[in-house]
């Protein structure tokens, strides 16, 4: 169990809202930080314009991070249903070799009490 599983729903919201919101504002400036270490190196264009390229390449940085985010979720959600469904069939397949040893077990007793008396 993890400490998120014991707080209520909209406790639980809350902090997710607050994370996604502090990993947006570590993209943005991972983003920034980017653009301007990549315009530093076209000290040849005027400042305006190394503005832009920095605007432009921060946007951009941005839009590669969200769709990676999105890919990962994807898949995340992709490997979430392919282990519930391993789950499902190992969880089936446990009940079926339970009921079978049960079986097995009250046919031995049976066996057992028939031939003894």
């Amino acid at each position: 169990m993890t400490a998120m599983e014991g707080l209520p729903a909209d406790l639980r919201a809350f902090h997710h809202e607050v994370e996604g919101h502090l990993l947006a504002a570590a993209a943005r400036e991972e983003a920034r930080t980017a653009a301007a270490r990549f315009a530093s190196g076209l000290d040849w264009l005027p400042e305006t314009q190394r503005r832009e390229v920095e605007r432009l390449f921060a946007a951009e940085h941005l839009a590669l991070t969200r769709a990676s985010w999105q890919r990962t979720a994807r898949r995340g959600e992709e490997l979430r249903g392919e282990y519930e469904a391993v789950y499902r069939g190992l969880r089936t397949r446990l009940l079926a070799a339970f009921l079978l040893g049960v079986a097995l077990v009250v046919a031995v007793n049976l066996v057992v009490l028939g031939s003894s008396g």
